[in-house]
C-alpha cells in the first residue's frame, strides 16, 4: 500500500507537526562556525552537522515522520533506494519494530547496502536505475500488503526533513542564507518550507544533475541525465513535485556545480577540520569554494553538510 499524497503541498505548520512528532526520537545536529577557502580568500560560513545524524544522514528525519503519521496498519515497509533513504528506512523501521525491505537497482554502493543490511533490512536488486527499482518496489508493495515510502516525494517525508530548517533558527542568529544540496529535493524542499521567505534557501545541484533547475526551467519535473561517478545520493534524474511546488513558492534557486568541485570540497573537509562527508554531502559547500555562489559583504552563509555514506578508501 503506497503512502499517499505525493502532491500535496507542505507548509511550515507541516516542519513543526513533525518536530514534535519526532522529538526525543533524532539527534538535533550541531552548527559549527568557521571560514573555508574560497576563490578570493576566507569565506566565513556555518556549517550544519547533518552528516552526524542517525544512519549518518537526514533522510531517517523525513522516513521516520513518515512512520510515525502513518495510520497503515502493516508491519512491512518497502522503499526503492539508491543508498541514503534505504539506510534510513531500515533504521527507522528497526525503531518501530517493522520489517523493511529496500529494492535498490544494481549500481548501488556496497557501502549503503551493507549500512542497510547492519539495520536488519531485506535488500533486493532489481534493474539498473532507480526508476526501475522504484517500479518494482510498487508491485512488492502491493503483493505484500506492506507499507511503500518514497525516497523523497512525500509530504511526511519532505516535512520531516523541513525540521533541520527549524533547528537551524533556534542555533543561527540573524537570518543567513542556507545552501543545501539537491537530490530529489526532499532536504530542500523541506528547509524552504519550514523558513518560508524568512530566509534565503539555495539549492545546489551537480552540471550533470541538475534535477531541480530542469524542472524551474520546464515548470514541471523532467528527466535529466545520468548519475556521475560517486554521485549516487545526488543522482535522482527528476526532482519531486514536492520540491519543484516549493521551489517556486519561496523562489528557491538552483545553483549548478562540477562534479570537480564537489570532489574538492569533500576532500576540503577531510583535510581541513577531519569532517568525512559522501560527495553529495560536500555539495553545498562546492557552490562557495568554487565562487557559484558568492556572500553578500558581511554574510555568513549557512552550508548544510547531509550525509556520511561513504567508502573511506575513497578519501
Amino acid at each position: 500500500m503506497a503512502l499517499a499524497e505525493h502532491c500535496r503541498q507542505v507548509y511550515r505548520s507541516d516542519v513543526r507537526a513533525a518536530r514534535r512528532r519526532l522529538a526525543g526520537r533524532i539527534r538535533k545536529t550541531p552548527v559549527f562556525h568557521t571560514s573555508v577557502t574560497g576563490p578570493d580568500g576566507p569565506v566565513p560560513v556555518t556549517l550544519k552537522l547533518e552528516y552526524l545524524q542517525h544512519g549518518g544522514t537526514f533522510k531517517v528525519r523525513g522516513t521516520l515522520n513518515a512512520l510515525l503519521s502513518s495510520t497503515a496498519r502493516t508491519d512491512q515497509v518497502v522503499i526503492a533506494s539508491a543508498g541514503n533513504a534505504g539506510i534510513a528506512a531500515a533504521l527507522a523501521a528497526a525503531w518501530l519494530g517493522k520489517a523493511c525491505t529496500v529494492v535498490v537497482p544494481e549500481s548501488a554502493p556496497h557501502t549503503k547496502v551493507a549500512a542497510m543490511w547492519s539495520h536488519g533490512a531485506e535488500v533486493l536488486w532489481h534493474g539498473t536505475t532507480y526508476a526501475e527499482a522504484a517500479r518494482y518496489a510498487t508491485e512488492l508493495a502491493a503483493e505484500r500488503g506492506a507499507l511503500q515510502l518514497h525516497a523523497y516525494d512525500l509530504p511526511a517525508v519532505v516535512a520531516g526533513a523541513g525540521v533541520v530548517g527549524l533547528e537551524l533558527e533556534d542555533q543561527v542568529r540573524g537570518k543567513p542564507p542556507v545552501l543545501v544540496a539537491v537530490g530529489g529535493g526532499g532536504l530542500v524542499a523541506g528547509i524552504a518550507a519550514a523558513v518560508g521567505r524568512r530566509q534565503q534557501v539555495v539549492g545546489v545541484e551537480p552540471v550533470g544533475m541538475p534535477a531541480l533547475h530542469a524542472a524551474l526551467l520546464a515548470n514541471r519535473p523532467v528527466d535529466v541525465g545520468t548519475p556521475g561517478i560517486g554521485l549516487d545520493a545526488l543522482g535522482a534524474t527528476r526532482v519531486g513535485e514536492i520540491a519543484l511546488d516549493i521551489a517556486r513558492r519561496y523562489d528557491v534557486p538552483s545553483l549548478l556545480v562540477t562534479e570537480e568541485a564537489i570532489a574538492t570540497a569533500r576532500e576540503y573537509l577531510w583535510r581541513e577540520f577531519r569532517i568525512v562527508v559522501e560527495l553529495a554531502g560536500a555539495g553545498a559547500l562546492a557552490a562557495i569554494q568554487s565562487g557559484a555562489y558568492t556572500p553578500a559583504p558581511g554574510e555568513r552563509p549557512v552550508v548544510v553538510l547531509c550525509g556520511a555514506n561513504t567508502d573511506l578508501a575513497a578519501l
